[in-house]
């Protein structure tokens, strides 16, 4: 039973930082999935794969998993690059003495 540490990509339909620092423990699958011949759904005897942990720090994650002797692995979120764009309001679109047309 192995499973994987790490922090969620954050949702792309919103900005907000919400649940950011949040960091999930996720149990690896044991057994392939196969496919129901009737219906044609994908399954698995494997009901730990379902099982998803919410941790507050990657310490309390790495814990936990020690505690119950569980290997796991650690997956760091990749940092952000900061953006080359340079810094514009919103208001320079309006201002006086603008060199460029505005544009819808």
């Amino acid at each position: 039973m192995s499973a994987r540490i790490f922090q969620p990509a954050r949702n792309a339909m919103q900005s907000g930082k919400g649940k950011a620092d949040l960091w999930l423990l996720q149990f690896d699958a044991q057994t392939p999935r196969s496919s129901d011949p009737l219906m044609g759904w994908t399954s698995s005897a494997d009901t730990k794969q379902q099982i998803k942990m919410r941790f507050d720090s990657k310490e309390d994650a790495i814990a936990y998993a020690k505690r119950e002797g569980i290997a796991f692995i650690v997956q760091e979120s990749p940092t952000a690059s900061p953006s080359k764009r340079p810094g514009k309001s919103y208001s320079d679109n309006f201002k006086y003495g603008r060199t460029a047309n505005w544009t819808h």
